[in-house]
């Protein structure tokens, strides 16, 4: 959610360590593990929302590596942060949902019960999207994807009465992303509480399709089919122009971050916007584009002064330019995407 939980190899800052023995039960329960084996594990560093581990099974040609996850019920953040660890589950069925639409779009689960943990298989050597941001690498095709892929599980998941119930999780979504996000910016600037929780409000009640709640480029790897998205612990029936605007607003903070890439950043921002549109017949395109450029100011302010400041931002100078932008359009609603990208690009 604010850490990414990367099932995959070579993570940097990985240490060695002896498996709880609530997880060895969980392994050996399943058939993962053998009831006398110990296997090998790492802890996966980055996620601040769950403990992550690297567990190395089997050996020889039978050797294969799979990622545990646990989630936590207080995040590893500065701010106090609680939150439900039934989320887990929540991601769980996530990929699974996800995987039978689009196969491979996201982490295959190998196992899962009640204890609040579950198994993926280890992607092994697939690059993360955020690292190559970093690096000033801007693949307008892979953006392009990410938007596709995006839209076609919102568009086989928009209407299904079966898939709100499975993941009306109303509770979890507002404990996870619109109090911490939204709602905590809020209160930091109350010139801008009334635009900020009237969005909260529309945002709580739009009910469309499936969301994912946490599209980043640090939950995206890149596949050689196309994204595989992680981390879907905000998994919620409800508005997709959420995901949308979400990615979206990570693709002109990467500008700040990268300032000599900020162009071709924006580059990302308009195909991706583009794929994703194109793919949302559930609704008039005008309709949902209008939500989530309403809703990205409100995601700009909230990673400066929300519970979860992305931690690349150092520099006031480029806070204040993410308030400045973000304020102006709480004030003034855009109707399209492209009003904020345009105010974006002249500042």
């Amino acid at each position: 959610m604010t850490g990414s939980s990367i099932p995959a190899s070579g993570t940097p800052g990985e240490l060695s360590v002896l498996l709880p023995e609530p997880i060895l039960a969980f392994l050996r329960k399943h058939g993962l593990a053998a009831a006398d084996e110990v296997p090998p594990a790492t802890v996966l560093a980055g996620g601040v929302s769950s403990d992550i581990w690297r567990v190395d099974l089997g050996s020889g040609s039978t050797a294969y590596s799979i990622v545990v996850k646990r989630a936590l019920p207080r995040l590893r953040v500065e701010q106090l942060w609680e939150v439900p660890v039934e989320r887990n589950r929540y991601e769980r069925m996530w990929f699974e949902t996800a995987n039978a639409i689009i196969p491979g779009v996201a982490p295959r689960v190998l196992a899962a019960d009640d204890s609040g943990c579950f198994a993926m298989r280890l992607l092994d050597g697939y690059p993360l999207w955020k690292a190559q941001l970093a690096e000033g690498r801007a693949d307008r095709d892979f953006a392009a994807k990410v938007g596709s892929s995006l839209a076609r599980i919102h568009a086989a998941t928009a209407g299904d009465k079966g898939c709100a119930a499975q993941f009306d999780t109303d509770t979890n979504f507002h404990a996870i992303r619109l109090e911490p996000y939204l709602l905590a910016a809020a209160k930091i600037h109350p010139a801008h509480a009334a635009a900020l929780s009237k969005l909260v409000g529309r945002t709580a009640r739009t009910k469309i399709a499936l969301v994912h709640g946490d599209v980043s480029p640090k939950n995206i790897l890149i596949g050689p089919g196309g994204p595989v998205f992680l981390d879907a612990e905000c998994a919620w029936y409800g508005d997709p122009a959420f995901d949308l605007a979400f990615c979206l607003n990570h693709l002109l903070l990467k500008g700040l971050w990268v300032p000599v890439r900020r162009k071709a950043f924006l580059q990302c921002f308009d195909v991706l916007a583009e794929a994703y549109l194109a793919g949302a017949g559930w609704e008039p395109q005008a309709e949902i584009e209008m939500r989530a450029a309403t809703l990205l100011p409100g995601l700009l302010l909230a990673r400066v002064d929300g519970k979860s400041p992305v931690e690349y931002l150092k520099a006031d100078s480029d806070k204040d330019f993410v308030r400045e932008i973000a304020g102006r359009f709480l004030q003034a609603p855009p109707a399209r995407l492209a009003e904020i990208r345009a105010a974006w690009q002249r500042s």
